[in-house]
C-alpha cells in the first residue's frame, strides 16, 4: 500500500492479459450449449459435458493464441471432439478424463478449473506440464487443420485462399513484388 506522499505502484495490463483475464467469463453454459453473448454465437454440445467443451475451447486458444480470432473459430475447431465422442464411447471417456486431469492440475495450483484460470501465462504453465502427453499432442495436432482450414479465418491472416481456380499465382500476384 502506498503512503500518502508516495505514488501508488503502476499496474500494467496489455490487451492480451485483459482478454485472457476476461475471456473465461465470456462463454456461458446453458443446458447442453455454450453461449457467447458478446460474439453472438452458440454451440450445442451433444456428447461431452459443456464444461469439457468450454475447457477444450480455452485450451485451443492457449495453444494457438490469436487476438484477432473470435472464440467461435476455436469452438468450430474443437467441435469434432464432441462429434467423435457421440460416436465412440472410448473417445468420449478419454477426452472427459484428460480434461478432468487438466482441471485437477489447475485446481491444485490455482483453486479453479482450467477454463476459469484468469491469466493466460498461468494456463500456459499448466500446459507445459502436460505438453508431452498424448492428449495435448492430439489437440495441438488436430488444431493445425481444424483451426487454419476454416475459410472464414483466412482473410484475418491475409491469405486469399488457393489460386489454381483463379489462374494460379503466375497470373495473380507473382510479379507484384515491389521491394526488388
Amino acid at each position: 500500500m502506498a503512503r500518502l506522499n508516495e505514488a501508488a505502484p503502476a499496474v500494467t495490463m496489455d490487451r492480451r492479459r485483459f482478454i485472457a483475464g476476461t475471456g473465461a467469463a465470456a462463454i456461458a453454459i446453458s443446458g447442453g450449449a455454450l453461449i457467447h453473448a458478446g460474439e453472438a454465437w452458440g454451440l450445442e454440445v451433444k456428447a461431452l459435458k459443456p464444461e469439457t467443451m468450454l475447457t477444450l475451447i480455452k485450451l485451443a486458444r492457449d495453444i494457438y493464441p490469436h487476438d484477432r480470432l473470435a472464440d467461435r473459430f476455436y469452438a468450430v475447431a474443437m467441435k469434432p471432439y464432441d462429434e467423435k465422442a457421440a460416436k465412440d464411447a472410448a473417445a468420449k471417456a478419454d477426452t472427459e478424463r484428460a480434461v478432468a486431469e487438466l482441471d485437477a492440475l489447475a485446481r491444485k495450483q490455482h483453486k479453479l478449473p482450467y477454463a476459469q484460470v484468469g491469466w493466460e501465462s498461468q494456463r500456459v504453465n499448466l500446459l507445459r506440464v502436460i505438453q508431452k502427453g498424448k492428449f495435448f499432442q492430439g489437440v495441438r495436432g488436430s488444431l493445425v487443420v481444424a483451426l487454419y482450414n476454416q475459410p472464414e479465418v483466412w482473410p484475418l491472416f491475409g491469405y486469399e485462399g488457393e489460386s489454381a481456380s483463379k489462374g494460379g499465382y503466375i497470373a495473380r500476384g507473382f510479379g507484384d513484388i515491389t521491394w526488388l
